[in-house]
């Protein structure tokens, strides 16, 4: 029986790096080796732990050793310098001799308004974009990852309002269509995907994530079919950015939205490539709310 090509997943215990693990240990081509900062409280379904940082390049040259493949994902909402943490993978990939990069990456906020929106966790990781295509991998992927259903169960959960509703405010027009989305689980269908079919996929092809493309009217409508009524509020940008401590981020992603969608203009033929290579299909707003919200 032939040795199972390794792949390394950065992240293995995050929101992106967990599905990933699990849809390459259930499609069973490759060995699935899982880099975390914290190996001891590791329990998920990786075949190898590894203990590595995105902040320290030596460790994570080490643990890309032997690899064929790596999925490299950043996080803003933990002060990540998501350019500098870009770049070291990149290095540890180079040295390592990886033969496939895939990247999580985002549109690029800044280019797509022209400077109009400033959203650096969407930018940030599209500047890294240019330094993986520049650096001679064999193969390269890009992934995007949609807005997650998960969200809804966090950050962008419904909230007590002021009027004794639970729902949402938010400066966004709840009719506009705008929001790609999707359960963040699916994504490892897709880098899976992606491992599998280099020839297809690995010359710096964009996949994004996207089941569907909804306005909040179609979340608040999702809920109610599912016995759960929420509320809405609109709100100006420059009023929401004085909530809480990152809302004005928000506000300008929320805006980005509204002008260019999630994914930014032209995105079909991403969103179709990214279902055409899945693995398997993927999860519907309304199957998740069955399954998750009580």
């Amino acid at each position: 029986m032939m040795k199972r090509k390794i792949i390394a997943v950065v992240g293995a215990t995050g929101s992106q790096g967990k599905g990933v693990v699990d849809a390459l240990v259930k499609d069973g081509t490759f060995r699935v080796r899982a880099i975390t900062r914290n190996p001891d409280r590791y329990s998920g379904n990786g075949e190898e732990v590894v203990k590595a940082d995105l902040t320290d390049l030596a460790s994570l040259t080490e643990a890309f050793r032997d690899t064929h493949g790596v999925f490299v994902v950043t996080n803003f909402w933990e002060g990540a310098d998501e350019i500098a943490q870009g770049k070291t993978a990149i290095q540890a990939a180079k040295d390592a001799g990886v033969n496939h990069f895939v990247w999580s990456t985002l549109p690029d906020v800044g280019k797509i308004s022209s400077d109009k929106f400033d959203v650096p966790h969407f930018t940030h990781k599209a500047q890294v974009d240019e330094l993986i295509k520049e650096a001679g991998f064999e193969n390269h992927t890009f992934v995007q990852a949609p807005f997650y259903y998960q969200n809804f169960l966090g950050m962008m959960g419904p909230q007590p309002q002021e009027d004794g509703s639970i729902g949402w405010t938010l400066p966004l027009d709840p009719s506009k269509k705008v929001i790609h989305m999707a359960d963040i689980n699916d994504l490892g269908k897709v880098v899976t995907g992606a491992f599998l079919d280099p020839e297809k996929v690995g010359n710096g092809s964009y996949l994004s994530l996207a089941t569907e493309l909804n306005s909040f009217n179609d979340v608040l409508s999702t809920y109610e079919d599912n016995g759960k009524e929420y509320s809405f509020t609109q709100v100006p940008g420059e009023v929401f950015s004085n909530f809480f401590e990152g809302a004005g981020e928000i506000a300008q992603m929320l805006a980005y939205f509204e002008a260019h969608t999630y994914m930014g203009p032209d995105s079909e033929p991403r969103i179709e490539l990214a279902k055409e290579v899945a693995t398997e299909g993927f999860t519907s707003l309304n199957n998740w709310i069955k399954y998750h919200i009580k």
